[in-house]
C-alpha cells in the first residue's frame, strides 16, 4: 500500500506574499514528492508497507534511517500543508485559545516561545505545538525530519501545529532571514485545523 503525495487544498500562490508560489511549488511537488517516493522504496517488502504513517513514526526506532528520514518528511509535510492556508492567521478561539492560555499564559507569550523554538533549532528541523501525555500543550523542536510522534523524540506528543524551518521552506524569498519567515508564518496558520487536531488528540 504505497503512500501518495497529498494534493494541496489551495493554489501554490494562495499564501502570497507570506509564502511565495515558487517556494510552495518546489516544496510540495519536488521535496515532499521525493520523501514519498523514497519512503515507498524504503518500506518495500517490510511490515511497514501495511502501516499508517503515524504507526511507522511511533515505532521508528525499528526501521532503517531511510524510513525515519522519509517517513518523517512525509508525515511532517502532510501536516504542514493542512495547518497553513489562505484566509487564515489571526488568533485561535474557543477550546484551543483556552488551552494555549492555560499552558503559556496568553497567545503572545505562546507565539514568542514557539518562534524561539523555531529560531534556535540549529540547522534543519521543525518547531511544534503538541499535546503531551499529560494532555497539556507544549512547545518543542526536532532535528531534520523527526517529529514528536517518534519513539526516539526527546519530547513526545501529538503534533497540532508544525513549522518547517529547513532552508528549502523559505530561502527563495527570505534567504537567511529565518525570523522574518517565522513572523510571516502567523499570517497563514489555519487555526481551525489546529483546533480540530486538538479535539482528536
Amino acid at each position: 500500500m504505497a503512500f501518495e503525495l497529498p494534493a494541496l487544498a489551495y493554489a501554490y500562490n494562495a499564501l502570497e506574499p507570506h509564502i511565495d508560489a515558487r517556494t510552495m511549488e518546489i516544496h510540495h511537488s519536488k521535496h515532499h514528492q521525493a520523501y514519498v517516493t523514497n519512503l515507498n522504496n524504503a518500506i518495500a517488502g517490510t511490515d511497514a508497507e501495511n502501516m499508517s504513517i503515524e504507526a511507522i513514526c511511533s515505532n521508528i526506532s525499528k526501521y532503517a534511517p531511510a524510513v525515519r528520514n522519509n517517513g518523517g518528511g512525509h508525515f511532517n509535510h502532510d501536516l504542514f500543508w493542512k495547518v497553513i492556508g489562505p484566509n487564515a492567521g489571526g488568533e485561535p478561539t474557543g477550546e484551543l485559545a483556552a488551552a494555549i492560555d492555560a499552558a503559556f499564559g496568553n497567545f503572545d507569550t505562546f507565539k514568542q516561545q514557539f518562534a524561539a523554538a523555531a529560531t534556535t533549532r540549529f540547522g534543519s528541523g521543525w518547531a511544534w505545538l503538541i499535546v503531551g501525555a499529560d494532555k497539556k500543550l507544549a512547545i518543542c523542536s526536532t532535528p531534520n525530519q523527526d517529529n514528536p510522534l517518534m519513539d526516539v523524540a526527546d519530547v513526545k506528543g501529538t503534533p497540532l501545529l508544525g513549522l518547517d524551518v529547513w532552508e528549502h521552506a523559505y530561502y527563495l524569498n527570505y534567504q537567511n532571514r529565518r525570523p522574518d519567515y517565522i513572523a510571516a508564518f502567523w499570517n497563514v496558520v489555519n487555526w481551525n485545523e489546529v483546533a480540530r487536531r486538538l479535539q482528536t488528540a
